[in-house]
C-alpha cells in the first residue's frame, strides 16, 4: 500500500509524525507538509488578528508555543539541513512538498505522480476536495485527537477538558469534504493525569492516534475490499463543530485552573523535532 502523507510543523504532533512516517517507511511515496501562514490565510499578521479578536489574549501563548515556535525552529533547521522531518525524506528519497493549496494544481499533480492508494492526513489543516481524495483508491483517512463525533474542530482538547469529567479521546475516520464529519475507523477514550493542559492532551492524543494506525493501515493493506467503517450521528448531542474558543470561554477556563499551555510544553516545543 502507498501512502501519502499530509501533516503540519507542530509541537502537538511533531514526534508522532516522525515515529509513524519511520514505521511507515517502506509504503509513504509522498509527504506534505502544510504551509500555515499561507497567504489564502491571512499570512501570519492576518492569522493573528483573526485569533485576537476572536478569542482574545489568552489564546495565543498557545498558539505561539505550539505552532508559531516550532515553525520559526524548524525553518532554520531545514536551513542548516538539520532538519527532521526534512530530513529523513531526504534519506528515504520521498518526495516533500510544502503545501500552499492542498486543492490547487500542484498537489493534484503530486498525487498523480506519486500514485498513493490512501492519503493520510495527521494533524493537518486543510480540508480536502472530493476530487483530492478521488486521487487516491483508498480515499482519505485522518487522525483526530477528541473522541468523534464529539468535539469537531481545531482545538479539540479544549474543549474536551471542559467537561465534567474531561472527555479525552483519539479517532481515526474517513475523510469527507467536511471538517472531521467522516466515518469511524478506529477510536480510542484515554484517562489524562488531572490539571494536564490542553497542549499536553494533544500531544498524548496525537501519540495515541499514531499507535492505533498501525495495526490499522495493516488491516487496509489486507482487506480485499476497504472497510466503510462507523458512520458518525452529527444530529447528537455535543457533535456540533467546535471553533476556536471565544474569549469568554477561555476566561472561564483560567478561572476554572484550566490551562492551555505550561512550561513543560514551552520545553517539549523547543525540543520538538521539527524541520
Amino acid at each position: 500500500m502507498r501512502i501519502a502523507l499530509l501533516t503540519l510543523e507542530s509541537a502537538l504532533s511533531a514526534a508522532a509524525v516522525l515515529r509513524l512516517a519511520e514505521q511507515q517507511a517502506e509504503r509513504i511515496v509522498l509527504i506534505g507538509r502544510s504551509l500555515p501562514y499561507r497567504a489564502a490565510a491571512g499570512g501570519m499578521p492576518g492569522q493573528m488578528r483573526a485569533h485576537w479578536r476572536r478569542s482574545g489574549p489568552r489564546l495565543l501563548p498557545y498558539l505561539l508555543v505550539n505552532y508559531g515556535l516550532p515553525q520559526a525552529l524548524g525553518g532554520l533547521r531545514r536551513a542548516l539541513g538539520r532538519g527532521a522531518l526534512s530530513g529523513f525524506a531526504r534519506r528515504r528519497g520521498i518526495p516533500l512538498l510544502a503545501v500552499e493549496d492542498v486543492n490547487g494544481p500542484a498537489m493534484a499533480a503530486a498525487l498523480r505522480a506519486a500514485r498513493p492508494d490512501l492519503i493520510l492526513s495527521f494533524h493537518f489543516d486543510q480540508i480536502l476536495r472530493a476530487e483530492i481524495l478521488a486521487l487516491a483508491p483508498l480515499g482519505g483517512i485522518n487522525v483526530h485527537p477528541s473522541l468523534l463525533p464529539r468535539h469537531r474542530g481545531p482545538v479539540p482538547t479544549l474543549w474536551a477538558m471542559r467537561e465534567t469529567p474531561p472527555a479525552f479521546g483519539v479517532t481515526v475516520h474517513r475523510m469527507v469534504p467536511r471538517i472531521d464529519a467522516g466515518a469511524i475507523l478506529a477510536q480510542q477514550a484515554m484517562a489524562l493525569p488531572p490539571g494536564v493542559t490542553a497542549s499536553t492532551a494533544a500531544r498524548l492524543l496525537h501519540e495515541a492516534g499514531a499507535a492505533l494506525l498501525g495495526p490499522l493501515l495493516a488491516a487496509l493493506e489486507a482487506a480485499a475490499a476497504p472497510p466503510a467503517g462507523r458512520p458518525q450521528d452529527l444530529s447528537q448531542p455535543g457533535a456540533p463543530y467546535c471553533p476556536f474558543p471565544s474569549a469568554g470561554a477561555l476566561r472561564e477556563m483560567a478561572w476554572q485552573g484550566q490551562r492551555t499551555v505550561g512550561w513543560e510544553d514551552l520545553h517539549a516545543a523547543l525540543a520538538a523535532p521539527v524541520g
